[in-house]
């Protein structure tokens, strides 16, 4: 237990390793003060810790260990996305090569 003394400026100073770290603060009764250690999580990144979208992140990280990433052939990929452009725009695009 460490006794600390609240300054002319109501702030408490906890020590050099705590220095840029976030605490939450919880005052359970009057006088009573719970902190913890924690991250802050942004508000535009909230809706992650949903339980929808823990479950489609939980779904997509199944589905990557099953299906390993591969080399992807770049010349074979170009000629599959070639073939499905209509011909007018594969013509024009001989023209300008």
């Amino acid at each position: 237990m460490i006794v600390k003394s609240v300054g002319s400026n109501g702030q408490i100073t906890l020590g050099k390793e705590f220095a840029g770290r976030l605490v939450m603060l919880d005052q359970t009764e009057p006088g009573v003060w719970t902190m913890k250690l924690g991250q802050f999580i942004p508000d535009t990144e909230k809706w992650l810790h949903t339980p929808e979208a823990k479950a489609a992140l939980n779904e997509g990280l199944a589905w990557a260990a099953g299906n390993p990433a591969r080399a992807t052939n770049l010349d074979d990929l170009e000629a599959r996305v070639l073939a499905k452009r209509p011909a007018r725009k594969a013509a024009k695009r001989k023209v300008a090569a």
